[in-house]
C-alpha cells in the first residue's frame, strides 16, 4: 500500500505563533512573560495587536502579522502550509462571538491538517512547553487526506462493481 503521509522534521528550535482574542491578550502575555526562559529559545510571531503587545511587554521579538480579523489569521495559516510555523498557542474567548470566526476555523484546521501543535488554553500550553519534546528535533506526519480520498472512492467503485 502507497505511503498516505508525508514526513516533515520540526527543528530543535520551534517558531511559535501567539495568537489571544481580545478577553485573553492579558492572559496570553501574563503566560508569555512566566515562561519567557523557554519561549526567548524559539522564534515567535503572532497577529496584529497581540504580537505587539507582547514584544513590549516582555521585550521578546515577535514578528507581527496583521490582526486577526484583518487576515492576520490567514496569514498564520499560509505560514503553517508552507512549513513556516511548526506550533501555535491560541489563547481563545469561547464564550464572545467574534466577526472572523470562519477565519480562526479555518485556522484551526489547516493546524489539524498539517499536524501542527495547538494549545488553546494554558494547561495545554504549559504541557506542550514543558514537554521533552519542545527541545529535540521532532517528525511530524502530514496525511495525505487527496490521496486516502481518492483510495476510499476507488473501494467505493470496486465495491458497487461487484454488486
Amino acid at each position: 500500500m502507497d505511503k498516505d503521509y508525508t514526513i516533515v522534521e520540526m527543528q530543535k528550535q520551534k517558531s511559535i505563533a501567539l495568537i489571544a482574542h481580545d478577553n485573553r491578550k492579558k492572559d496570553l502575555i501574563q503566560w508569555v512573560q512566566n515562561n519567557r526562559e523557554i519561549l526567548n529559545k524559539h522564534f515567535l510571531c503572532g497577529t496584529g495587536t497581540t504580537a505587539k503587545l507582547i514584544a513590549a511587554e516582555t521585550e521578546l521579538p515577535v514578528t507581527a502579522f496583521n490582526s486577526g480579523p484583518l487576515g492576520g489569521d490567514q496569514q498564520i495559516g499560509c505560514r503553517i502550509v508552507e512549513g513556516k510555523i511548526d506550533f501555535m498557542i491560541f489563547f481563545w474567548d469561547p464564550l464572545a462571538s467574534q466577526p472572523h470566526d470562519p477565519d480562526v476555523k479555518a485556522l484551526l484546521r489547516i493546524a489539524a491538517l498539517y499536524d501542527i501543535p495547538v494549545a488553546t488554553n494554558q494547561s495545554t500550553a504549559d504541557f506542550l512547553i514543558t514537554s521533552p519534546i519542545m527541545n529535540t528535533t521532532y517528525d511530524r506526519k502530514i496525511i495525505d487526506y487527496a490521496k486516502r480520498i481518492s483510495r476510499r472512492t476507488n473501494a467505493f467503485a470496486r465495491n458497487e462493481e461487484m454488486e
